[in-house]
């Protein structure tokens, strides 16, 4: 999925109450980390709530995996892996997503905190992607 394809999809919903939901939805559908899984090692700095996020090479593929505490927080990680997961570490790293927040309108939606937290995830993604 491209970034002008998920502000598509979010441009579908009239109110914010059905993109919530959305959001929701999405972060409903993670595969849960094993309990394993979710350790320091995984944990990403950066966010109130907890966020843990994995991945593995799968040919010239990165592959992720994340979870989190908070039911939202799964949305937007759902959302953060929509655009990352399954690509070449290259086009994670040329993936620019700067404004994303702002392009779904989440900017004044989402908490302060909760925005941070988003980019810290887009953070360890481009810090996996140029250790691959």
């Amino acid at each position: 999925m491209t970034v002008d394809e998920l502000v598509e999809r979010f441009d579908f919903f009239d109110d914010w109450d059905d993109r919530y939901r959305y959001i929701i939805d999405l972060g409903r559908k993670l595969t849960p980390l094993d309990e394993a899984e979710k350790n320091a090692d995984n944990l990403v700095p950066g966010c109130i709530s907890q966020v843990w996020l994995t991945s593995r090479i799968e040919g010239d593929f990165l592959r992720f995996e994340a979870d989190s505490d908070s039911t939202i927080v799964k949305g937007l990680i759902a959302i953060v892996l929509m655009l990352h997961d399954n690509r070449t570490p290259a086009e994670i790293l040329a993936l620019d997503v700067s404004d994303l927040f702002e392009r779904l309108g989440l900017g004044s939606h989402v908490t302060v905190n909760r925005r941070n937290g988003f980019y810290s995830m887009l953070g360890k993604l481009k810090e996996k992607a140029n250790a691959a």
